[in-house]
């Protein structure tokens, strides 16, 4: 046993008394490791978009490999998701974590260094470090910070998607700076280097593994309810924000948006969600129920997709605005999948299972959305699919959000 590790059980056990100064610091670099982790979730994934045709035009590639691109890390999200409990009860929440920031750096760095075919293999390799962080961090909440849960999910979401619109927004200005897309997509690992070093430090107060407990007390959730609600809850509310992400933009264009306000209006989606993290998911996990809350987010999504329906063209800005509330239903499937589980090993079990199928389940949303404009020519039967997915993840969200444990 280490001498941090002995005089860690000695705090746990109360031998030792850590000073308010000392855990107050200790809580600080957390917090900003937990932020700065956060920030390096989606521009792996957002950076590619807008130099998307410029590495097709370098490296010869076709329209299949783009889709392949831009369709895997959907894919990796789940399949590495549904690793992370395994990851964290083997190597522990804090080295876990700090494993799978170092994956992402190398996943950002082989993927600009050759071919088509190390861009996919290095993207893969960054979005399983991502996937496994998307599991594990809203773990590290509930076990850090059980009085502020709410208000550090919405920290952690604000600064995600706050992280995807950096990703989107600041990659074209590194392309002309650094002469190239490389250069451009490489120098995201800078980032993440900085978060791993910040928590290589802040790890020490999580090293705990989570799982603890014997292996005999361990149990699945596969056959629990209350799990599967969150789980299709959480996919739900996915697919509905990959299609809006993925295809919203081509909704406006063809209804008369230039494309630079149709970009505009997409990124405005990632902007509404930032202040409504911020403030909604402190006070929903405040609640007794977080029913109420998200059936409210939900209407507004709803409300802004009829718009897209009935008259996409009449108010671009309000139906985005009304759309990007409705998504941002997301910091509170997050706190929903902290509030519905009582121990840490619970959360990661049940954060693995609503993360991994539930991105399984968002991958199918783009695809499906575009079939049916493809085979109907027209938006009508696309957006009547979506308004029937949105009941679904309001009725869904509605009994995620009563006050039970799985």
């Amino acid at each position: 046993m280490s001498r941090y590790e002995h005089d860690l059980a000695l705090e746990l056990d109360g031998a030792v008394e850590v000073p308010p100064s000392g855990r107050v610091a200790a809580g600080a670099v957390l917090v900003v490791a937990v932020v700065l982790t956060a920030l390096n979730l989606r521009p792996a994934v957002t950076s590619v978009g807008p130099v998307l045709g410029d590495m097709q035009r370098a490296l010869g590639a076709s329209a299949v490999w783009a889709g392949v691109l831009t369709t895997l890390p959907g894919l990796c999200f789940a399949g590495a998701g549904l690793a992370s409990a395994a990851l964290s009860r083997r190597f522990g929440l804090g080295r876990s974590i700090s494993l799978a920031l170092a994956t992402l750096i190398v996943g950002l760095l082989v993927r600009v260094l050759d071919g088509s075919y190390v861009v996919i293999g290095g993207t893969l390799v960054a979005t399983a470090g991502i996937a496994v962080i998307n599991v594990l961090i809203p773990v590290v909440i509930k076990q850090s910070f059980p009085a502020q849960l709410g208000l550090m999910t919405g920290i952690y979401t604000a600064a995600l998607q706050g992280g995807g619109a950096l990703g989107s927004a600041v990659t074209p200005p590194l392309e002309n700076i650094y002469g190239g897309w490389r250069p451009a997509l490489g120098a995201w690992a800078v980032l993440a280097v900085v978060a791993l070093l910040v928590w290589l430090i802040a790890a020490r107060r999580v090293e705990n593994p989570v799982a603890s407990a014997d292996s005999g007390e361990r149990r699945s959730l596969v056959r629990n309810p209350l799990a599967w609600t969150v789980t299709l809850f959480f996919g739900t509310q996915s697919l509905l924000a990959y299609i809006m992400m993925g295809w919203l933009p081509e909704v406006f264009i063809d209804n008369g948006v230039s494309k630079t306000s149709a970009g505009l209006l997409v990124g405005l989606l990632s902007v509404i969600a930032l202040p409504i993290s911020l403030v909604l998911a402190p006070m929903a996990a405040r609640s007794e129920h977080q029913s109420g809350w998200i059936a409210a987010l939900g209407v507004c999504g709803f409300a802004g997709v009829v718009g897209l329906l009935v008259a996409p063209g009449f108010s671009p800005l309000l139906w985005s605005v009304l759309v990007g509330i409705g998504m941002s239903v997301f910091s509170l499937a997050l706190t929903v999948i902290a509030l519905r589980s009582r121990t840490p090993e619970d959360t990661v079990q049940l954060s693995a299972m609503a993360q991994g199928f539930g991105y399984l389940l968002a991958g199918v949303g783009p695809f499906l959305f575009g079939t049916l404009h493809d085979v109907t020519g027209g938006w009508t039967v696309p957006f009547i699919m979506v308004l029937g997915v949105y009941v679904v993840q309001m009725v869904l969200g509605v009994l995620a959000g009563r006050n039970r444990y799985v």
